[in-house]
């Protein structure tokens, strides 16, 4: 059977209108990560009918990665991660436009990264902090909306920077700081809440020395729905749309959903004690 985008994409209509479903394939969207939530975003804005990409990663699959990462399966290992959700999504929808950045996202590449982008949506591992800065710069300075879900415990965090609105630098100022206390900055900027701590049975788990962490599947696919949608909102220009300071998460563990605002971002009185907190937990040591 020959692909037919308008048959493919038919069961968005109603929650799409027919106008909308046909603007979405001409629209371009970067992810930087094809990891625990890159892989996922990617396919899921595929069968939302998103038509154009730009990826990148420098990785490859391994055994680590099967508990969470879409494209991890034994029939994988070894191969690039850019290579094979690039073939998963063209097995979605053979009619992609997707330029693929195999050495990841840098300074140098940043700007041909971002060249004629829509949206930006952020999958890059929780410790690359510096590569998350570069492309979070660059896409303020280029008026980009960016989004960012972290996978939390069992749900997932979600923060928008949009143009002409509080940056990502301006919100977790991490500007000088140890590699330790801007991994800190970010997680507590990211959950403020942080109703994933009370439910971390094994807490030695976590190790920063390492660039390691726990994680689960639930959080990645919650994820890539919540950040789904919010590309859906910024490239519709309709539907209720926070901005940091403004952000949300849901805790499929706890049952709750948690709309927080900050602000200042980490310079609010509140977010400075959390940061304390977490610095005192882990000074010392590499564990939590």
């Amino acid at each position: 059977m020959a692909f037919d985008y308008q048959e493919a994409f038919s069961r968005n209509i109603g929650w799409l209108t027919p106008a909308e479903q046909a603007s979405l394939r001409t629209r371009r969207v970067a992810i930087a990560g094809l990891g625990g939530v890159g892989g996922s975003h990617l396919l899921t804005l595929t069968r939302l009918g998103i038509g154009r990409f730009r990826i990148s990663d420098l990785d490859t699959f391994e055994l680590a990665n099967f508990n969470r990462q879409a494209g991890a399966f034994t029939s994988q290992l070894g191969r690039e991660k850019v290579d094979v959700l690039e073939q998963m999504a063209r097995d979605i929808n053979p009619e992609l436009e997707v330029q693929a950045f195999p050495s990841g996202v840098t300074a140098d590449n940043v700007d041909a990264f971002l060249d004629g982008v829509d949206v930006y949506v952020d999958g890059l591992d929780y410790f690359a902090v510096a590569a998350r800065r570069v492309v979070f710069a660059a896409c303020a300075d280029k008026g980009i909306p960016a989004v960012t879900a972290a996978p939390l415990g069992m749900g997932s965090a979600v923060l928008n920077f949009l143009p002409g609105r509080m940056t990502f630098e301006q919100y977790f100022q991490l500007e000088g700081r140890s590699e330790q206390e801007q991994l800190i900055r970010f997680l507590i900027g990211l959950s403020p809440a942080m109703p994933q701590r009370g439910y971390l049975v094994c807490p030695e788990a976590v190790d920063f020395a390492a660039h390691k962490g726990p994680s689960t599947p639930m959080a990645c696919d919650i994820c890539a729905g919540m950040a789904a949608t919010q590309v859906l909102k910024i490239l519709t220009g309709r539907g209720p749309l926070l901005a940091a300071p403004w952000g949300q998460q849901f805790d499929a563990y706890r049952n709750r959903m948690y709309r927080t605002w900050r602000p200042w971002g980490n310079a609010n009185p509140l977010q400075r004690i959390g940061i304390a907190i977490a610095m005192r937990m882990f000074a010392g040591g590499s564990s939590a």
